[in-house]
């Protein structure tokens, strides 16, 4: 068993050492890729975005009945929709098109940081695949330099340029999974934050209600 899994590792060293200089550069976008969805995965848990004591709070709540509950809960549960609701209820006392915008322009900038990162895995989709065919050219240039000297060299020599090509594609369609994975599902959480603070709205500025004033605000 240990000699199968040393002589796995050492094809796998040899594999990487063979690729060159751009071989680096792919291990380094690989890492960075990996790091962001690790990191992406974690701050866009449902439970870390939306919490559910919030949401049953929002869905409970009467229309023009007072969000001191609400407003108790907030702090206890920070996230995107926690920070969305706050900003609404500080604001529950201005006009509902003046309060609507202001909750717009922070569920934009809640939304732009769940995003965060994925920069780096749209650009390792675009990279990765062309480091590795730099790597292939580069590894061919010196190949066919010396054509006619040893043909199964020659053959070996074309077959291990191609490793950059290999791995600039194994980094690259994982990092394209991901990202759409990750950008699908920050559009369907926009959309329940949106609908729950719709609802929000609706119900603070029923017809024939004024919005809520709670003893926190006083």
């Amino acid at each position: 068993m240990d000699f199968f899994f040393a002589s796995f590792l050492s094809g796998i060293l040899a594999f990487f050492s063979k690729g060159g200089i751009f071989m680096l550069f792919l291990l380094a976008l690989s890492v960075c890729a990996l790091t962001v969805i690790i990191l992406r995965a974690i701050a866009l848990r449902q439970a870390d975005v939306l919490p559910e004591a919030l949401c049953d709070e929002i869905e409970r709540l009467g229309p023009g009945e007072g969000l001191e509950k609400l407003e108790a809960l907030i702090p206890r549960y920070p996230s995107p929709l926690s920070r969305v609701l706050g900003t609404m209820i500080k604001h529950r006392t201005w006009p509902r098109s003046e309060v609507i915008e202001a909750v717009q322009t922070r569920a934009r900038h809640e939304v732009a940081g769940m995003e965060k990162g994925l920069v780096i895995l749209e650009i390792a989709t675009g990279v990765a695949p062309l480091l590795g065919l730099l790597g292939t050219l580069s590894g061919l240039v010196g190949i066919f330099a010396s054509i006619g000297a040893d043909p199964v060299a020659v053959a070996r020599g074309i077959a291990e340029a191609l490793n950059t090509t290999i791995v600039g594609l194994a980094v690259a369609v994982p990092c394209l999974i991901m990202c759409n994975y990750f950008q699908r599902r920050i559009e369907v959480m926009a959309v329940e934050m949106e609908s729950l603070v719709a609802d929000l709205i609706a119900k603070c500025y029923a017809p024939g209600t004024t919005p809520p004033v709670s003893q926190f605000s006083r």
